[in-house]
């Protein structure tokens, strides 16, 4: 078994917390095996004992066990394994992924993230962003890290903190609502309001079918202001929605739950009525049209991805046109 190691914190770690900066460096030490060295002091911070939620900083040394170097170097069979989130990808996404670059400069990378790529990655998800962003780096010392997610299915305006101190920043204008987020839906029917707002909390379900979230009053708070921008009919309305929370499938939730018409494609909040006969396209209909970041050294960036061709197709056979009018905040949602 390998012997203790005294590790030294990077700059891209600074305002992590410890379990997490375990869970990034080790990930196959368990969090019960997490928890009983951290209680029986042989894991420590500086030489202090210390808890998981503590937040390292640049430069503090992490004592770790033999334990935790075994359980991370080794694979249960004794194999050595490679644990980095860097994954082997085809130059062509690579390529692709660079071209969507909508914004870029020392702290901040915004990207137009394509529908059927998931952000991060798990045992059925062999391909993700998350395990492509070293090849994000450009000029940066840093690989880019994740601000906040995206539905594997949704497409559009991603935002990634190129520094720890921006990503730091970044996260807590989203948790603060600082940040605003305009999407665009397709929704099977005809909402009964032309604009609103919902205010529906949303609980996960039990079960075994995947993420779900169902309208529960012991759920958390989530809100969404909505307003039609055209509509074919009663059959299919083309919406405007900003999420004011950011909740699980807050806007597949609540377009279906609360305004009563899934968004086209999402069978797994609307079933079979998500699907409407005789479109071009039958996979989901949400994207992330654009988002306005207000900067601590000036105005505001407003970023606007362009309307994927899987939703263009269906936009051009209903007769929606795009206008810069469509992606304007305060024309749109107040």
């Amino acid at each position: 078994m390998s012997e203790v190691k005294i590790r030294a914190i990077d700059s891209g770690d600074d305002g992590l917390r410890l379990d997490r900066w375990f869970k990034k460096h080790y990930p196959s030490l368990s969090h019960g095996q997490l928890q009983k060295l951290l209680r029986t002091g042989q894991i420590r911070v500086d030489g202090k004992r210390v808890k998981a939620n503590l937040k390292v900083c640049e430069q503090q040394s992490v004592r770790v066990p033999p334990i935790a170097v075994h359980a991370s170097d080794k694979s249960p069979g004794g194999q050595h394994k490679n644990v980095s989130r860097k994954q082997s990808v085809n130059p062509e996404t690579i390529k692709d992924l660079k071209s969507r670059i909508l914004f870029r400069n020392a702290e901040i990378l915004i990207l137009d993230k394509p529908a059927g790529l998931a952000v991060q990655g798990g045992s059925r998800t062999p391909v993700h962003l998350d395990g492509m962003l070293d090849e994000l780096r450009f000029d940066a010392d840093e690989r880019p890290r994740l601000v906040h997610r995206l539905d594997k299915d949704t497409s559009g305006v991603l935002v990634l903190g190129r520094t720890a101190k921006a990503t730091r920043w970044l996260t807590a204008q989203f948790k603060h609502r600082e940040t605003r987020k305009l999407y665009w839906a397709l929704v099977a029917g005809m909402p009964k309001l032309s604009n609103g707002q919902i205010r529906l909390p949303l609980a996960k379900l039990p079960g075994k079918g995947g993420e779900k979230m169902t309208a529960s009053e012991t759920g958390k708070y989530a809100e969404t202001n909505y307003r039609i921008l055209d509509h074919a009919g009663r059959n299919t309305a083309w919406l405007a929605m900003e999420p004011m929370t950011g909740r699980t499938h807050q806007l597949r939730a609540h377009a279906a739950i609360a305004l009563e018409t899934p968004i086209i494609g999402d069978g797994k909040y609307g079933g079979a009525t998500a699907f409407v006969d005789g479109i071009p396209e039958k996979s989901l209909q949400l994207h992330a049209r654009a988002l306005l970041i207000p900067m601590p050294n000036g105005g505001p960036i407003v970023v606007e991805a362009p309307l994927p061709r899987h939703m263009e197709e269906n936009f051009q056979f209903f007769g929606f046109h795009p206008t810069p009018e469509n992606s304007d905040f305060m024309e749109n949602l107040g």
